[in-house]
């Protein structure tokens, strides 16, 4: 009768155990879904479509600054949110520091202010990819022991019961997995959007940089 009303109240816990499991599961799924949304418009949002775009915005650009309308120059970046049109702002401003301490300042604001934003929220997703199959592995547990407490009850075994928890068990685990799949299937994508983000505003740079190296060298002949 004890082993019997051990077992009865373990699975009156297991029971609560497996909803809560259930919720944060539902939770964790629901928090992973919106950190990949968000990652991936924020790539979106931070860099140009494509190369092309990129250099027609670049072309436009050096138009201005070769012709010394810096005004203009600094209002046409301001305007636009994307990481080279912050970059480029930043190096106009800073344009009478020479051209290595643009170069070390526009790289620096890239890695702090685009590249560590995205890591930190990428930081989230690892997390729920790491939690979920934990969570489903609790659930497993639970659903043997829960098992188990059935077969040691002493008394006549209650095959639906056990079959619940087992399935339980199986389910938790196989919902931790399916979370954590795909999640790791779109963080893997989105790091080669972030590598090609990194790609392309380090040629934008590059060009950025080259231009007011000219700039400097006409100015310099200019002068003598």
């Amino acid at each position: 009768m004890v082993l019997f009303a051990i077992s009865q109240g373990f699975a009156v816990i297991t029971q609560y155990v497996g909803y809560a499991i259930y919720g944060a599961l539902a939770m964790v799924a629901l928090w992973g879904a919106f950190c990949v949304v968000v990652v991936w418009r924020r790539v979106g949002q931070t860099q140009f479509r494509n190369e092309e775009e990129q250099e027609e915005f670049l072309d436009t650009l050096d138009e201005h600054l070769v012709s010394g309308d810096y005004e203009a120059a600094e209002e046409m970046c301001d305007q636009d949110d994307r990481a080279m049109s912050q970059l480029a702002l930043l190096a106009v401003v800073n344009r009478n520091s020479g051209y290595r301490k643009i170069r070390t300042v526009i790289t620096d604001r890239f890695q702090r202010d685009v590249l560590a934003d995205l890591e930190y929220r990428l930081s989230w997703v690892f997390t729920v990819i790491k939690s979920a199959p934990m969570l489903g592995l609790l659930g497993t547990v639970m659903g043997m022991m829960g098992a188990f407490a059935n077969l040691s009850s002493g008394g006549q075994v209650d095959q639906q019961k056990m079959a619940e928890d087992i399935g339980f068990a199986l389910i938790t685990t196989a919902c931790g997995l399916s979370i954590a799949i795909p999640l790791v299937l779109s963080t893997a994508y989105i790091n080669v959007r972030i590598r090609k983000l990194e790609d392309l505003v380090g040629v934008g740079m590059t060009r950025l940089i080259e231009t007011f190296k000219a700039i400097s060298a006409t100015s310099a002949g200019g002068e003598n």
